[in-house]
């Protein structure tokens, strides 16, 4: 097995004052044609949370759970962390590594599923880190896609039974649950197995609840309105819901997300329950996974497995788990419709 001395924590990134809002939006949205008034109608949703992405506070939460659980059960490795879009960014991560000596790291990044955006990318976004920084940039081997993984289905479970559990008994049985995900371009979808993974993790969970009255849908889309991306959006699911009336109680899972950043602090918690309540349904959004214990065990699990002193593969399901390292073909990128 490779011989690894550190790990990366790979994630988005995200303002953390009102005055990198811009900055940061500018830096995410550079070589996009995104018009100037959707940029800084998304920089309205930052600032009504005082201008502070919860992103990276949440990071810093799984990396200190992470140095606890790794420590706990003698696995010694130093965590990094270092973002795609703001500070601390990649390239300025990778130099201090090298300054300190690494050479190989395994980067787990901030996505459970296979798609452009959430594998891919930051797999370019490594690399492209490692160019800037030069040869002495350490190697990274990013963690397998672990949407699969029993810790992270676990996890997922354990949220969405806490959220039932704010209905009384008699009427849990009968609550609907959207499980929610980030859309994407159908096209970018058709390259990928996101869409199915999505279904698989919701279908598990469902199983595991006995739940009847689920659906996959989908939040957050940002493309023209010419581009078909996926759907239902959470909100049209609402209020077919109302219409047929198969629910007033409603559960939101945002099972795409590990933690609880803005697109789910403004689109679910804001937007998504505004529906709710005028179409007189009772939601409770879920929790991500964030640090439950069981998500960080099963982190501690696919390291453990890299370094080849712990369970090989674990998976549930019908998918199996994913390959170590991607095919070239896997989730490629499709062209913008502008």
């Amino acid at each position: 097995m490779p011989q690894y001395d550190a790990l990366l924590l790979v994630s988005f990134g995200g303002p953390e004052g009102p005055d990198e809002v811009l900055p940061f939006l500018e830096n995410v949205l550079r070589g996009r044609n995104v018009p100037r008034e959707r940029m800084l109608e998304v920089a309205e949703h930052y600032q009504k949370f005082g201008g502070i992405s919860p992103l990276n506070q949440q990071n810093r939460d799984l990396i200190a759970a992470l140095r606890v659980e790794l420590r706990t059960h003698g696995v010694a490795l130093p965590i990094y962390f270092g973002n795609r879009n703001w500070h601390p960014l990649l390239a300025d991560t990778l130099r201090e590594m090298a300054s300190a000596g690494v050479h190989r790291a395994l980067a787990l990044v901030t996505s459970a599923y296979s798609s452009y955006s959430g594998c891919r990318q930051y797999r370019e976004d490594i690399q492209r880190a490692q160019n800037e920084v030069g040869p002495s940039a350490p190697r990274v081997d990013k963690i397998r896609a672990f949407f699969n993984h029993p810790g992270f289905v676990e996890a997922t479970t354990d949220r969405v039974r806490e959220a039932l559990e704010k209905f009384s008994p008699a009427r849990r049985g009968k609550a609907a649950v959207l499980f929610s995900a980030h859309s994407i371009p159908a096209s970018m979808a058709e390259a990928c197995a996101y869409e199915s993974q999505l279904r698989e993790v919701a279908r598990l969970v469902a199983e595991s609840l006995a739940l009847e009255n689920w659906q996959l849908v989908f939040q957050s889309r940002s493309g023209p309105p010419s581009q078909p991306w996926l759907e239902p959006d959470v909100r049209d699911a609402l209020r077919t819901l109302s219409a047929a009336r198969h629910a007033g109680d409603v559960v939101i899972a945002p099972i795409g997300f590990l933690s609880d950043h803005l697109e789910v602090l403004f689109d679910l918690d804001t937007e998504a329950i505004a529906v709710a309540e005028e179409l007189q349904l009772n939601a409770v959004r879920a929790a991500t996974v964030g640090i439950h214990p069981r998500f960080i065990s099963a982190v501690r699990e696919l390291i453990q497995e890299r370094l080849g002193d712990g369970p090989r593969r674990a998976s549930v399901g019908r998918l199996g788990p994913l390959p170590d390292v991607c095919p070239e073909d896997c989730c490629l990128p499709v062209p913008r419709v502008q």
